[in-house]
């Protein structure tokens, strides 16, 4: 069966290089997925198996774990997609997840939704994070189809909106109450199969000053240098968190696998008068040995401690990710290192200095959730993403052959 699938997926790859190129001229930023949705449900539905929209709405926004980092998104008519490829009924169920959505262009992308092909890689935004991905699961279900693929358990996909600002697509699949016996969330890992996911707060601290002129110093007092005395309070809370999170050896091995990262700082509109207001934005990642809801609450007790009065600022989360781990001996990340060896797809188990989906799975649904995809990280985001099309057909070689042996081909 390995070399029909490894023959099917090289007659099927320009197929998916053509469908990774379409989904990509979608300018699919967070909230704006509709279009690229309604073009993958309409692609889904050509092949024999079950397609079906899990409507979005805007109760989502009431859910404890919805992300709000991007104002204005509007839920009622959206929806994320459900593709089942049928079991006989009496094997295990996998699940897979990939998200639609992609950041902003950068600076200096001015063709950032009009891909270009050039020496077998694709460029553009979202080539790798995650559309490529989007475009393997393609792959690897257009392979299912053409060797007439049989399984005793269910193949389940998850397509969903709005990973990038907080992972609400995922969320609203999370409250479906899927039941699954593993999961892999594809995303760009460089051919690494990740068990420990680190966790993440986007954080908002608006601070709240005396504004006055320049020359009246004793009678101001600048929300700017609030927001500077802050960014030095967090910067040494993050230290001492990431010297408290050492011991997991999987990240032991990364200088800094928990970045803090200070992104949006606005402030006044004059040079010669204290500001009365600023707003400062940033995302901290934490290991582990902490969960989301005691890094929120040592941020504030750590402000505070630095000197910041209760009344000069107000914290809060846009986005809060606890970790995601599987231990590397489980038989999710050791079969999949396992077949990649056997089919010369050459695996390592690792962990990601990233957040992503993975959580919701493993954490609130209770299935053992990887992460492995194709493409690197190294680019997502970049004004250079690209994709390699041959990591697109490996990885869904690698996919496919794994539910032939987890889901049971009969």
């Amino acid at each position: 069966m390995r070399e029909k699938i490894k023959a099917a997926v090289k007659e099927l790859l320009p197929e998916a290089q053509q469908f990774l190129c379409d989904i990509m001229r979608f300018p699919s930023t967070p909230g704006q997925e509709h279009e690229e949705m309604l073009f993958l449900e309409k692609a889904f539905s050509k092949l024999p198996f079950e397609v079906n929209r899990v409507n979005l709405s805007e109760a989502i926004k009431q859910d404890p774990d919805y992300s709000d980092p991007v104002p204005g998104i509007r839920y009622d008519g959206r929806f994320n997609l459900r593709v089942r490829i049928p079991g006989s009924g009496n094997g295990r169920k996998l699940l897979f997840n990939a998200h639609t959505d992609a950041v902003p262009p950068s600076d200096g992308m001015t063709e950032a939704w009009n891909p270009r092909v050039e020496d077998g890689r694709i460029y553009g935004r979202g080539a790798c994070d995650d559309k490529g991905q989007v475009a393997v699961f393609y792959l690897m279900c257009r392979v299912m189809q053409k060797l007439g693929l049989k399984f005793k358990g269910d193949v389940v996909g998850h397509l969903v909106n709005e990973e990038e600002n907080g992972g609400n697509g995922s969320l609203a699949m999370a409250r479906t109450g899927e039941k699954a016996d593993a999961c892999i969330v594809l995303e760009p890992t460089d051919a690494r199969i990740l068990t420990s996911i680190r966790g993440a707060v986007w954080f908002r601290v608006v601070f709240k000053g005396v504004a006055g002129h320049s020359g009246e110093a004793g009678q101001t007092k600048s929300a700017l240098l609030l927001a500077h005395q802050a960014i030095s309070i967090l910067t040494q809370y993050h230290a001492d968190l990431l010297k408290a999170s050492r011991g997991f050896p999987l990240f032991d091995k990364y200088a800094n696998p928990m970045p803090i990262t200070f992104g949006k700082l606005q402030a006044g509109n004059w040079p010669a008068a204290a500001p009365n207001s600023a707003v400062l934005e940033g995302v901290l990642g934490f290991l582990p040995n902490k969960t989301k809801e005691e890094i929120c609450a040592e941020m504030k007790a750590a402000l505070l401690a630095g000197g910041l009065k209760e009344q000069e600022f107000d914290l809060t989360f846009m986005y809060r990710h606890d970790c995601s781990v599987v231990e590397p001996e489980h038989e999710l990340p050791q079969g999949l290192l396992r077949l990649g060896e056997a089919i010369g797809v050459p695996q390592t188990i690792d962990a990601w200095t990233a957040s992503c989906d993975a959580w919701f799975y493993n954490n609130q649904l209770g299935i053992p959730t990887v992460v492995c995809g194709a493409g690197t990280l190294k680019v997502a985001h970049s004004i250079n993403e690209n994709i390699e099309v041959a990591s697109i057909g490996a990885t869904a070689e690698l996919m496919v052959n794994f539910i032939a042996e987890f889901c049971e081909a009969e």
